[in-house]
């Protein structure tokens, strides 16, 4: 039997089946209903003494699925488990990074310290780092960041014909110029333009590079769409083809997704987030990860 047991929670089985096929490790189980007040029961289904239990959530609805993760973590360390980790494709609350006016909460820093309390070790993808060098700052656990820059830059390598890499905003300037190099593809981002007090102008740094390209737009995260709309709406401008989406973690809040199909002729994203626009698998990529992590000796939780 293996020494490491990977259990997902609901919603995540089939991310957790893609993991095992490339780590030495079994697939474990557990039922989360819940109460008629709404409360949660849970119940680990598989025999986890003396082993090291990584269970697998994306945290995409992070609210709904914290809670069953944390009771999940202090039930199979209760059982006898040896070590406790999680992988999370997506980790959420990453956005709150500061106080950006009075009397607000930082939630970046209180949800790193509960997943901290109820883990040994994390793994993730493209945390949206923005004002945090690392996740160390706020997590007290190891952790260990994978980058999906690589798997979107082979997509685009398989996928498309003379393309154009092109961020939506100033952030994305980083991820489409490291895509781009990986693709030997041109590459230009979409800049604020302001026109007075009130009026802005979206506007293309290189509008050159745009000329018998297919347009490919990278970022790391789509959740409202806004970006990538405005981004999209930019380009019919130069009577290009559609453009491509292309992103790690698609979250596509309320109505993005279908708003995102009007201007778009294709939409792919990793699986991360499980939706109908996955087409790029970080399931052997995190692998790896989990392989290392797994290896190491750790210090003794408090």
């Amino acid at each position: 039997m293996s020494e490491v047991l990977i259990i997902p929670l609901p919603g995540n089985e089939a991310f957790a089946e893609a993991l095992s096929r490339h780590l030495p490790a079994e697939l474990g189980h557990l039922t989360a209903t819940a109460f008629p007040d709404g409360e949660t029961h849970l119940a680990i289904e598989s025999d986890v003494r003396g082993l090291s239990v990584a269970f697998v959530c994306t945290l995409a609805h992070p609210n709904e699925n914290t809670v069953p993760l944390l009771f999940a973590a202090d039930a199979a360390r209760d059982l006898g488990a040896n070590r406790v980790g999680l992988i999370a494709p997506y980790l959420a609350y990453m956005r709150q990074d500061r106080r950006f006016r009075p009397g607000e909460a930082i939630t970046s820093r209180t949800f790193a310290k509960l997943l901290s309390k109820g883990f040994d070790w994390l793994v993730t993808v493209d945390p949206h780092l923005h004002r945090y060098r690392s996740l160390s700052e706020i997590y007290s656990v190891p952790t260990c960041i994978m980058h999906g820059a690589p798997l979107l830059s082979s997509w685009i390598k398989s996928h498309v014909s003379d393309p154009i890499i092109i961020g939506p905003d100033a952030e994305s300037e980083q991820w489409a110029s490291e895509i781009a190099r990986d693709c030997r593809a041109p590459f230009t981002v979409l800049e604020k333009e302001r026109l007075g007090d009130r009026e802005v102008r979206e506007r293309f740094r290189d509008t050159i590079a745009l000329v018998n390209r297919t347009p490919v737009l990278v970022d790391d995260i789509v959740s409202t769409g806004a970006t990538m709309l405005v981004a999209a709406q930019a380009l019919q401008a130069y009577a290009l083809a559609k453009p491509i989406c292309l992103a790690v973690h698609g979250i596509f809040a309320e109505d993005a997704y279908p708003r995102l199909t009007k201007v778009f002729s294709q939409i792919v994203t990793s699986n991360s987030v499980p939706h109908l626009s996955n087409a790029i698998d970080i399931a052997p990529m995190l692998a790896e990860s989990v392989r290392a992590l797994i290896g190491k000796p750790f210090p003794a939780k408090p």
